[in-house]
């Protein structure tokens, strides 16, 4: 298999030119040597069709061949925007709504926004699909707060949309009520909301705070392992709905609930994991920091009957270690962190809290192998780990794993454990350098190097490592961090709490 993308220099798709099957073996060969050690590395989950898995897809829009308004994805190690048609990664019906979107955009003379002048208006342009219920959602990320002629996009759009075979079709039963709203769910392929994002800000972060629903409610809605979900502009969601199901499907299977648990759900986003863990627990409780997060996570429960699962807008580790040290308990924590992994004080707390079993979903084995370490020392033991491909063609792989408590004591660990004990090298303040690169990477498309996140650290004031420093040649020509992944790094150090 093979694109035309590659030759231009695309970059998203590093695996593409390997046979699937290879695929498969060298992600499953890259877990069991990082984390194979601590326990079995089963069969890595596979998918039958590796292509157009993407229910999620960010255009960026430029000026295009005879002046006309075109969009795409950044060339690697780039800014330059590479023009794409169709993507063997994306939905094939957000290609086409993407297609609709430039054509709209076109008729109605909108200009693409220009970094270094600071001119244009559209910026990116966000789309999001309901697999199961067909429901395309279009974001429009705007440089300024007003839209000229937005009835004229919005009626421009849904027309192109439907000439392309992205219409309304029809309407089957209420599955999404609430005191003050009622939604029905339309089965068929269907733009049902438009919303525009104002960012302003001179930044590679794709959505501003402000928006502003132009058509429909400003959410779609989508239905995962047999619950409901809305699903808004910034809602943290899976992109691979059929690979989700797996990874949600092995993690609640790992946890073995028979109706009587308490569940922990740590940094739990708008509450996927936990709401399909419901049916099987006595209570679940929830802790994600993004507030809009929690609100959705709290909706969900409220739209798909569940009563017994709570939900907090918290710093994870700051609930926990408050929860642990006021004797809370819970019988199984799931926890599902981002890509720099979880926290030694976080761990520290979950051995506290003393549950029977601890299920970890993690996208990146690096952290994994590293919070490993920490979680084998407080007692828990892995009892195996199934990689799944959430990211075909790609170098990402997503693994599960079940820990229960070895043969240490609990309360032994709790008295003897101290941070102190850790090897704290992984957990820098802030973040590390290949946190910085992979936060910025998986945001903007931008590679950084560790010189221009030294000298970007130096112009916040923080300091850097010896083996960032400059050369003492007094000749030596040291590049200088270019303005557009200056303002990446800067985002990722505002990220991370470090400015």
């Amino acid at each position: 298999m093979d694109c035309k993308l590659r030759a231009k220099n695309c970059g998203g798709c590093p695996l593409l030119g390997l046979d699937y099957a290879e695929q498969l073996k060298q992600k499953e060969e890259k877990v069991r040597a990082l984390v194979g050690k601590y326990g079995p590395v089963h069969p890595i989950r596979g998918m039958e069709q590796p292509c157009h898995y993407r229910n999620k897809v960010i255009s960026t829009f430029a000026t295009g061949w005879g002046g006309k308004l075109t969009s795409g994805i950044y060339a690697a190690n780039s800014h330059k925007v590479l023009p794409v048609e169709s993507c063997l990664l994306q939905d094939e019906v957000l290609d086409k709504t993407m297609q609709a979107v430039r054509a709209a955009a076109n008729a109605c003379r909108y200009q693409p926004y220009d970094e270094d002048k600071g001119t244009g208006l559209v910026r990116h342009c966000l789309l999001r699909r309901g697999v199961a219920t067909g429901q395309v959602m279009v974001v429009l990320v705007t440089a300024q707060p007003v839209l000229p002629g937005a009835k004229n996009f919005v009626k421009a759009l849904l027309t192109e949309a439907a000439q392309r075979g992205v219409a309304v079709t029809t309407v089957v039963r209420n599955i999404y009520s609430s005191l003050n709203h009622s939604f029905l769910l339309l089965l068929g392929v269907t733009v049902t909301t438009v919303v525009q994002n104002v960012n302003s800000r001179k930044t590679s972060v794709v959505l501003g705070e402000a928006e502003k629903v132009l058509y429909g409610k400003g959410f779609i809605l989508d239905t995962l392992c047999g619950k409901t979900y809305a699903i808004s502009p910034r809602s943290f969601y899976q992109i691979n709905h059929a690979q989700t199901e797996v990874l949600y499907g092995l993690a609640v299977e790992a946890a073995k609930l028979t109706g009587k648990e308490v569940v922990l759900d740590a940094y739990c986003g708008i509450g996927t994991i936990g709401l399909t863990a419901a049916d099987h627990a006595k209570q679940v409780v929830g802790v994600e920091l993004n507030r809009d997060a929690v609100q959705d996570a709290i909706g969900n429960a409220r739209h798909n009957g569940v009563k017994n699962a709570r939900f907090f807008a918290a710093d994870a580790t700051r609930w926990i270690g408050e929860a642990a040290a006021a004797g809370e308990k819970a019988d199984v924590i799931f926890m599902d962190p981002p890509r720099e992994g979880s926290t030694p004080e976080f761990l520290a707390s979950v051995a506290r809290m003393a549950p029977k079993r601890v299920v970890y979903v993690s996208c990146n084995p690096v952290t994994l192998a590293r919070d490993l370490a920490t979680l084998t020392k407080l007692g828990y033991k892995a009892e195996g780990f199934t990689p799944v491909d959430m990211f075909p063609h790609t170098e990402h792989v997503e693994t599960v794993v079940l820990l229960s408590k070895g043969e240490i004591d609990s309360k032994k660990v709790r008295v003897e454990f101290s941070l102190e004990d850790m090897d704290m090298s992984g957990f820098q303040k802030g973040a590390t350098y290949e946190q910085i690169k992979a936060y910025v990477l998986e945001h903007t498309g931008l590679k950084v190097s560790s010189l221009y996140i030294s000298q970007i650290k130096r112009k916040c004031g923080l300091d850097v490592g010896q083996n960032y420093n400059l050369s003492k040649k007094e000749d030596a020509k040291v590049p200088k961090c270019p303005p557009e992944k200056e303002a990446a790094i800067r985002d990722a150090l505002k990220y991370f709490q470090m400015i």
